[in-house]
């Protein structure tokens, strides 16, 4: 007899005999009558077992030993609910099945907590116990939904001519950007592989090979600080085309999204918006904003340098965010927020309550003249709050940015279920690094500088605009990509403007700069981070919400317990020592 998953069970299938699979979530008994909740991945239906409608009597006492994660089968009719037993939040809340058979598959000891989405065990333990974790339905449920999105991505690319392509685990070092995870190499002692924090150079490469378009699901590695929404092992829909520009791909992943989002039921409308870098920067901070409310940034610099304010006078620029009805936050939440401000990198942070008593921490400073033009440059209402950073540009753009979000979350400024997509382009190509005393790539040293500003590579590469875009969701970078360099001459004077001497590019990267020597053409693409992507479609708090068996924030697998020691023996025949 077939099986039929619990969580499919509907009135249609009233009067079949069926058979089922799977763990027992709650055992129920009133003597001659044992309830059963049995859970699959699809769901949870009511399994009844009644000594009044079965002679058997092995029936009862199977069901009388279930026991929490028990794994059974049973065979039994599906019936109607009597009205007293239906449930309206089950989906199977309209029938049970009543047994006629239960084989005891697999007895369970008592889990460590309980496999329900209403389980307050720590999320340590529940690491601990991944395997049980994945038991509970919401997790469950984000792993199918995983699937639907892969699976769609997988059809869409392939009926958009793209040939799914893997490229290599075990590559070479290229020490740009973040950190590589080494491998050593048994064979060739003292040499090493690194795993692809990106399979860019290799996707550079299929497209001199002439395929045109690729893509692939691909894993990939960074030996980096973790956050909520990084792990050091990702997935990523990787994608590279030729003879195309920007908006072969602007067109390409709205399209791929208004197929993808609503599996979880968010529109996905094309064209999304377009802002550029600079101006992203200067109205949110941060370069991808959350458009979804307001309180953005304002420059003050002309009325606040007026003031006879030193630290005003003296500041690059002047800016604030604005909190509506803010003037009614304590001086005690307003003190915190100005902690809050110097730990992220200001030297201080000016408020002003535009209410009737006008209190500022610069009130010595301000006469009317002065709060009635700050008020006008802030475009302040009544009771509105001020918040203002001076100082250099990229400080105060990173300090009013980070806390227009933290604020916006705290004063429930952010509306449930927005959802809001954004192309951010005209990145500058290059970041100046203070420490080093040189300029990075912003994006990756393979980044083609805008035609207009190609002339200024060596000449003025901090004002070099690229030809890069990122997408961004509710304040969340979805992917990033650009258009590539083909020409080696061009190449070549990319890794000049970023330091690297010809010999030291030849040793690094002498295969792609060969490669263009044989004719590559032009071409582009991007990388979607499919685990973002997934955790805002299952609205999840968490990366680790939608990974299978993922690390913690000190990059730990707390059930497998890695990363662990190697013994000796492991060591000596890779010719590594450890100190």
């Amino acid at each position: 007899m077939q099986r039929h998953y619990a969580g499919t069970l509907r009135k249609e299938h009233v009067g079949q005999t069926i058979v089922l699979a799977g763990w027992v979530q709650k055992q129920r008994d009133f003597g001659e009558l044992i309830f059963v909740d049995l859970r699959d991945r699809t769901g949870i239906c009511q399994v009844v077992a009644d000594q009044k409608l079965t002679s058997d009597a092995a029936v009862i006492a199977a069901a009388k030993e279930l026991r929490s994660e028990f794994v059974v089968r049973i065979e039994g009719e599906v019936v109607n609910r009597l009205d007293e037993r239906r449930n309206a939040k089950m989906a199977t809340g309209d029938v049970e099945v009543v047994a006629s058979k239960i084989e005891i598959l697999n007895r369970a000891e008592t889990p460590p907590f309980a496999i329900d989405d209403d389980t307050d065990a720590a999320e340590d333990l529940r690491l601990k116990y991944r395997y049980l974790d994945l038991r509970r339905p919401a997790l469950t449920a984000n792993l199918m939904l995983r699937h639907k999105v892969t699976f769609a991505v997988r059809d869409y690319m392939n009926r958009h001519g793209f040939l799914e392509i893997e490229t290599p685990v075990l590559t070479k070092s290229t020490p740009e950007g973040a950190r590589d995870y080494l491998v050593p190499s048994r064979v060739h002692p003292g040499n090493f592989y690194a795993l692809p924090q990106s399979p860019q150079i290799f996707k550079q490469l299929l497209m001199v090979s002439g395929l045109e378009r690729y893509f692939q699901i691909a894993r990939c590695f960074r030996d980096e600080d973790l956050r909520r929404d990084r792990q050091p092992e990702f997935t990523q829909v990787d994608v590279e085309a030729s003879f195309i520009d920007e908006e072969f791909i602007y067109s390409l992943i709205e399209g791929l999204f208004k197929e993808i989002f609503p599996l979880a039921n968010i529109g996905a409308d094309p064209p999304f918006p377009r802002m550029k870098w600079r101006e992203a920067m200067d109205r949110y901070g941060i370069d991808r904003p959350d458009t979804r409310f307001a309180m953005e940034l304002v420059d003050i610099s002309g009325p606040a340098k007026s003031l006879a304010f030193e630290a005003f006078r003296a500041a690059e620029t002047v800016r604030a965010i604005v909190i509506p009805g803010g003037a009614a936050l304590s001086r005690k939440r307003i003190d915190e927020i100005v902690d809050e401000a110097k730990k992220l990198g200001a030297s201080g942070l000016v408020w002003i309550k535009f209410d009737a008593q006008k209190g500022s921490s610069i009130k010595k400073f301000l006469d009317d003249a002065g709060f009635d033009a700050l008020r006008s440059a802030t475009h302040a209402s009544e009771n509105d709050l001020a918040l203002i950073v001076a100082g250099k540009t990229t400080t105060v753009w990173d300090v009013l940015g980070q806390l227009r979000i933290r604020i916006a979350r705290e004063q429930k400024m952010i509306p449930d279920n927005a959802w809001h997509f954004l192309w951010v382009t005209d990145f500058p190509l290059f970041e100046w690094d203070e420490e080093s005393k040189r300029y990075f790539a912003r994006h990756h040293p393979f980044t083609s500088p805008a035609v207009a500003d190609l002339d200024k590579l060596e000449s003025d590469p901090g004002s070099t605009l690229a030809r890069a875009y990122d997408v961004v969701l509710n304040g969340l970078e979805l992917g990033g990509g650009s258009i590539r360099i083909n020409r080696p001459e061009v190449q070549s004077r990319m890794f000049r403007a970023l330091g690297i001497t010809d010999e030291e590019a030849q040793s690094r990267f002498g295969f792609l700069i060969d490669a263009f020597r044989y004719g590559a053409p032009p071409h582009g693409g991007i990388a979607l981070g499919v685990d973002r992507i997934v955790m805002l479609m299952a609205r999840a708090e968490s990366l680790r919400d939608v990974i299978a068996f993922p690390k913690t924030a000190s990059a730990q697998d707390l059930m497998s317990e890695a990363p662990s020691t190697v013994d000796e023996k492991q060591l000596k025949e890779l010719g590594i020592a450890l100190r």
